[in-house]
C-alpha cells in the first residue's frame, strides 16, 4: 500500500538517529544525557554544539544554528528538503508515494539530467579533440592563443559546439526524452517547431559541482561580433549558480591544504591558474558572489581565509568591495574580520571570524592574462604578499592623494577614509592606521580621530534605531512585503514598473503604510519612467504622510541587494517573496482558526464546522508544500 508524502516523512524520521547523523560530520562526546562537539557551521574553538538525542535536535550555543536530523543533512550537504527525503527513502527502502513516482519522480529526473549532461560534456570534448567538426580548428586556435593546450583541455573537459542547429540533440535524443534534455538546459524549443541545441558555435566549458558531477555549461563565443560573449546554463534541478563555484571540485583539496581560497571572476582565470599550479582558485558562474558561495567555501578553509582576485579596473574594484561586503555579511556575529597583519601583536580579544585579502598585481591584468604573460611564480608572490582588505582599501584611496592640493580638497579627501577607519573595531589598531594615514597625508592624526568620532556619533544611533524598528518589530510577513515593494526601486532593472507590478500579481498588503505605498505606486507606474522619478513622485505624494516617507529610504536601501540581477534572477526573486507572503498568510489563517476552535465549546454545533475548516486549511497547506 502506497503511503502519502507526509506519512513517508514520518517513517523516515522514525528511522533517523540524530547522533548517528551528526557523527558523520562532527566528533561528539557524551556529557550527561547530551552529546557535545565543535560546531560545523562556524569557527568553533570550544565545543558549543549540543545534540539532544531524546528530543532529536541539535543547537549551537555560540552561533545559534539549530534543527533536527533532516535540517542538519540539508545544511551540511547543501540539499533541498525534497531531495533529502527522496535520498533517505531509497536508503531505508521506503516506497515513494504515487504522486512522486514515474515521470514526477524528482530523483529519477535528476539522475537522467546528470547523465545527459555528462554525455553532452564528453560529446563536446570529443568534437574538439578529434577535430570532428568544422568549428574544432577555430576553437583550438582560440584556446591556443590563450595558452591552453591538449592537457588542459582534457583536464577541464573543454569542448566545442557545432554551428549545426541540432548536432547534440540528434545524438542525445536516442537515449533521453525531450523533457529531460530541455530541463537539463541542453536544448531549446524552436520557433519553427521541434528542438535545437542551446549551445552553438561556441567553446564549451563544462561546469562540475563539488562532487565532480557535470551539471551545466559556460559557452564562449568564438566569432567576432557574436553575442552574447558568454552564454551560461540557466538554473535547474541539478544546477544553482548561486550555490556553485566553478573549479571547486578540482580546487577543494588544495583549498584545505593551503587553508585559503582564491576567488576569481571568470572561467578562464580559474583554468589558466589551476593549469599553472595555482590550484586553490574558484570563480562564480556568471553571477555575483553570494552568501551561499561564501558558506560553501568556508567548509574547506578552517581559517576562512579568502583572497579576492578580480580585475584591477574600476569595475573590478567595485566587485572587490561587493565581494568583501558579502563575506563580512556571512560572518557577521561570529567575530571580527581580521583587521591587522602579523606585524601587530594579537591580544586575547582579537580572535577573528575570517580573513579577507586582495590580490591586485600592478600590471592591471586579470589573473588569466597575468599568469600567461608574467608567470605563475610571479602571481604566487602576489598571493604571499596579498594585503588585507583594509590595507587594500586604504592604499587604493591613497593613490589619489597628490590630486588634492587646497585645504578644502584635502579635507574632502580625508573624509573618504573615515568610514573605512571607523570599521576597525580594535582601538589600538585603529589608532595605528589613523596615524599611518595622517602621516601619508601630512595632517594631524588627532583631527582624523575627531572626524571618526563625529562620524560614529552621527551614524551609530541611526543604525540602532533601524535595527530596533525593522529587525525587532517587523514580522516575517511584513519583512517579506517590504522586500517585495523594494523590487520597484532596483535602479538597473530591465523591467518596466508595469511588468514588475504584473509579476507581483494580486498580493495583498496588511500594514496600512505598505498598502498606501503600494496603491500610490499603482497610480504612478504609467506616469514615471525610472526609479528616480518614482521616488520623487512618492515623496511628493506623501508630503503629509511622514510615516510613508520614512519607509521610502528603507525600501531603496533594501533594493541594493538586488542590483545586478539578471532578468531571470529578478523574476525568480519576486516569485520567492510572493510565495513566502502567501505561506505566512496561510499560516496566519490556520492560527486564527485554531484559536477559534480552542475557544469554542466542543458541544457547540459550530465546533465541528470550525474543525472541518481547520482540517481543510492544513490539508491545502500540505498540498501546496508538496507542489513547491
Amino acid at each position: 500500500m502506497s503511503v502519502t508524502w507526509d506519512e513517508l516523512i514520518q517513517q523516515i524520521k522514525s528511522k533517523l538517529n540524530i547522533v548517528d547523523v551528526v557523527s558523520e560530520q562532527v566528533v561528539l562526546k557524551k556529557k550527561g544525557n547530551n552529546y557535545w562537539g565543535l560546531c560545523p557551521f562556524h569557527k568553533d574553538k570550544n565545543p558549543s554544539f549540543c545534540v539532544t538525542p531524546h528530543m532529536g535536535i541539535y543547537k549551537c550555543f555560540s552561533c545559534g544554528e539549530a534543527g533536527d536530523a533532516i535540517k542538519f543533512i540539508m545544511k551540511t550537504k547543501n540539499m533541498e528538503f525534497k531531495d533529502v527525503i527522496e535520498d533517505l527513502a531509497e536508503k531505508f527502502g521506503f516506497e515513494m508515494p504515487e504522486s512522486h513516482k514515474g515521470a514526477g519522480n524528482t530523483r529519477e529526473l535528476k539522475e537522467q539530467m546528470l547523465k545527459a549532461t555528462e554525455i553532452a560534456a564528453m560529446f563536446y570534448n570529443d568534437l574538439l579533440l578529434r577535430n570532428k567538426d568544422e568549428n574544432a580548428q577555430i576553437a583550438m586556435q582560440y584556446l591556443t592563443k590563450r595558452g591552453i593546450g591538449t592537457d588542459i583541455i582534457k583536464k577541464f573537459h573543454l569542448g566545442v559546439a557545432s554551428k549545426s542547429s541540432s548536432m547534440l540533440y540528434d545524438e542525445l535524443r536516442k537515449d533521453f526524452s525531450n523533457d529531460v534534455l530541455e530541463k537539463a538546459g541542453l536544448i531549446l524549443k524552436s520557433e519553427k517547431g521541434g528542438y535545437v541545441d542551446r549551445f552553438r558555435n561556441r567553446v564549451i566549458i563544462p561546469i562540475q559541482n563539488e562532487n565532480g558531477q557535470f551539471v551545466a555549461f559556460g559557452a564562449r563565443a568564438i566569432e567576432a561580433g557574436q553575442n552574447p560573449k558568454y552564454l551560461n546554463s540557466t538554473d535547474s534541478l541539478i544546477y544553482n549558480k548561486s550555490r556553485l563555484l566553478y573549479g571547486l571540485y578540482t580546487a577543494k583539496d588544495s583549498i584545505k591544504e593551503e587553508d585559503g581560497a582564491i576567488l576569481m571572476e571568470g572561467y578562464f582565470d580559474v583554468i589558466s591558474s589551476q593549469a599553472h599550479g595555482i590550484t586553490n582558485c574558484v570563480a562564480s558562474c556568471g553571477t555575483s558572489l553570494t552568501t551561499d558561495h561564501v558558506k560553501l567555501l568556508s567548509r574547506y578553509t578552517k581559517s576562512r581565509r579568502i583572497y579576492l582576485s578580480f580585475d584591477t579596473d574600476s569595475a573590478g574594484q567595485k566587485a572587490t568591495a561587493r565581494g568583501a561586503a558579502v563575506i563580512r555579511e556571512v560572518f557577521a556575529g561570529l567575530g571580527n574580520i581580521k583587521q591587522f597583519d602579523e606585524s601587530y601583536v594579537m591580544s586575547g580579544n582579537d580572535n577573528y571570524a575570517c580573513e579577507i585579502r586582495v590580490i591586485a598585481p600592478p600590471e592591471g591584468k586579470d589573473p588569466d592574462e597575468f599568469v600567461r604573460s608574467v608567470g605563475a611564480d610571479a602571481y604566487k608572490m602576489y598571493i604571499q604578499n596579498a594585503p588585507l582588505f583594509i590595507d587594500f582599501q586604504i592604499n587604493s584611496i591613497l593613490k589619489n592623494k597628490d590630486k588634492y592640493k587646497t585645504p578644502q580638497e584635502k579635507a574632502q579627501f580625508v573624509s573618504t577614509f573615515i568610514p573605512v577607519l571607523s570599521e576597525i573595531q580594535n582601538r589600538i589598531i585603529r589608532a595605528e592606521y589613523t596615524d599611518m594615514v595622517a602621516q601619508a597625508l601630512g595632517v594631524d592624526s588627532n583631527d582624523i580621530k575627531t572626524e571618526i568620532n563625529a562620524f560614529e556619533k552621527a551614524n551609530i544611533p541611526q543604525v540602532e534605531r533601524i535595527v530596533k524598528n525593522v529587525t525587532k518589530n517587523d514580522s516575517i510577513l511584513k519583512k517579506a512585503q517590504k522586500k517585495l515593494l523594494s523590487m520597484f526601486f532596483v535602479p538597473d532593472s530591465h523591467f518596466t514598473f508595469a511588468q514588475i507590478n504584473e509579476m507581483i500579481g494580486d498580493v495583498t498588503f496588511d500594514d496600512e503604510i505598505l498598502i498606501i505605498v503600494k496603491s500610490t505606486i499603482d497610480k504612478l507606474i504609467c506616469t514615471v519612467n525610472n526609479v528616480k522619478e518614482l521616488i520623487e513622485h512618492l515623496y511628493t505624494e506623501f508630503v503629509e504622510n511622514p510615516n510613508a516617507q520614512a519607509l521610502l529610504p528603507e525600501l531603496a536601501q533594501a533594493s541594493e541587494a538586488y542590483k545586478g540581477l539578471s532578468d531571470e534572477e529578478f523574476e525568480n526573486t519576486i516569485k520567492e517573496v510572493v510565495a513566502k507572503i502567501n505561506q505566512c498568510k496561510h499560516a496566519q489563517e490556520i492560527k486564527h482558526i485554531r484559536k477559534k476552535y480552542q475557544e469554542i465549546d466542543d458541544n457547540d454545533p459550530e465546533a465541528l464546522k470550525i474543525q472541518i475548516q481547520l482540517r481543510d486549511k492544513i490539508k491545502n497547506k500540505n498540498k501546496k508544500s508538496e507542489m513547491n
